[in-house]
């Protein structure tokens, strides 16, 4: 069993949400206020990996998992 660093699951669950979960939030569903707010959250994550902010990471890193269709 191999276990993930926060390093590889971060960017992982960004790109699921990116390409699984965000396309179906759309507005012909009502979907605009959750994409708005994926976005802020994918726009959260990728500041905290560039400024290294272990805590932006873990906090952004649960909130994208919290995002399902």
């Amino acid at each position: 069993m191999t276990v993930d660093t926060l390093g590889e699951a971060l960017p992982r669950e960004m790109e699921r949400v990116r390409e699984k979960v965000l396309p179906y939030y759309t507005p012909a569903v009502n979907g605009q206020l959750a994409a708005a707010m994926m976005r802020q959250a994918l726009d959260d994550a990728s500041k905290a990996m560039a400024s290294r902010d272990l805590v932006g990471m873990i906090c952004a890193y649960e909130t994208l998992k919290g995002y399902r269709v």
